[in-house]
């Protein structure tokens, strides 16, 4: 197996606040040995669908557009989820001339679940108005006890319209929703949907950490939780990744919205600590 480079490092946790950011403090990342477990590089001939042994899919509109008011409805059509042929994973956000719209969300419940370690995306993001890529994990036991009890961590999450932001949350019993716990990280110069960026978290029993290339800009621990809800991440977790448009996180398009939009994703890698 491949090991990932162990961090010892000083690190500025950077919060971005209507615009400009504010540092919060310094924190010294462990030294954390990690080895890979599990991983998809996406090589594949241009135009297949992602492995079915590692991938399956959400189809249709949901409930309450996946319980965010969103439009799309997704599939599992080449034009919405394929391979490039050059090594990256493609969802594809499109507008059909009735007006709907069409995306993908993929996942590996049922195939695949991690518990704790470090997992990590190499991804260029879409943007525009009402566009909302999420690379995410939900508890596996999300059928028997529901959201937001299972638990919910959002690597990864952006708002097309601005697209030099990117987001980390938690979502559990007691904070969901607008009540999340989360944080942003604000690039002072370059955008997410013009070169792939690093998205990762790595995650123990009472902790989780959020990264954007290796930058920790995200600590949350356990012990956080002693007034504002209930730490629900010791348990196994599986992971999701798609292009939603419109809803209450990023908002609806508008006229100056451009239709198709991509984003790619090179790799996705989950390591288990040594």
């Amino acid at each position: 197996m491949l090991s990932h480079p162990v961090k010892i490092q000083s690190i500025v946790l950077l919060t971005a606040l209507l615009g400009g950011c504010t540092v919060d403090s310094v924190q010294t990342s462990p030294q954390r040995n990690y080895v890979l477990e599990w991983s998809d590089e996406f090589n594949g001939e241009e135009g297949t669908l992602p492995d079915e042994t590692k991938w399956t899919y959400d189809i249709g509109t949901g409930q309450n557009g996946w319980g965010n008011g969103e439009l799309q409805r997704y599939t599992n059509n080449p034009e919405n989820v394929s391979l490039d042929g050059k090594g990256n994973l493609v969802i594809s956000a499109i507008k059909n001339t009735d007006g709907s719209y069409t995306s993908a969300r993929i996942k590996t419940e049922g195939k695949f679940t991690k518990k704790f370690g470090r997992i990590e995306a190499r991804i260029k993001t879409p943007s525009g108005q009402g566009v909302w890529p999420a690379f995410w994990m939900l508890g596996e036991d999300i059928d028997e006890i529901g959201w937001p009890q299972c638990g919910e961590i959002d690597i990864m999450e952006q708002k097309g319209q601005q697209p030099f932001i990117t987001y980390g949350s938690l979502h559990g019993p007691g904070y969901s929703g607008g009540n999340a716990i989360t944080n942003s990280f604000r690039l002072e110069e370059g955008r997410f949907d013009t070169e792939f960026y690093t998205y990762a978290v790595e995650w123990g029993t009472d902790y989780v950490d959020f990264f954007l290339n290796d930058n920790l800009y995200k600590r949350v621990l356990s012990s956080d939780f002693d007034v504002t809800g209930e730490w629900v991440y010791n348990k196994p977790f599986f992971l999701l990744i798609n292009v939603a448009v419109g809803g209450t996180f990023a908002g609806f398009p508008n006229e100056n919205t451009s239709f198709p939009v991509s984003m790619y994703i090179d790799y996705i890698r989950v390591y288990t600590e040594q």
